[in-house]
């Protein structure tokens, strides 16, 4: 659940692959995007948290890293427009 005075960016469309869709819980997915837009960037290196945190400062896409409960690696990107955030696995970039 996204409590708004967590929230650090607006989300846009929220979309995700057919991939992401066939491996990945609704439960998964969801809390994956809580996470992600109250800057929870997930498995990300500090170099790419600290790149996110720029980002939001300056209106670029930002990046979450996640796993799932079955062990799937997935990400989280929204556009630096912020009209459309995808849920995606990485061999679907």
């Amino acid at each position: 659940m996204i409590f708004l005075e967590q929230q650090k960016f607006l989300l846009g469309k929220i979309v995700a692959t057919p991939a992401a869709l066939q491996s990945l819980s609704v439960e998964d997915i969801c809390r994956a995007i809580d996470r992600h837009v109250c800057g929870e960037w997930g498995m990300v290196s500090d170099a790419d948290r600290a790149e996110n945190e720029f980002a939001l400062k300056h209106g670029l896409r930002v990046m979450s890293v996640f796993e799932s409960k079955g062990g799937v690696r997935f990400w989280v990107l929204s556009e630096a427009d912020r009209s459309v955030t995808t849920v995606l696995l990485p061999g679907d970039y």
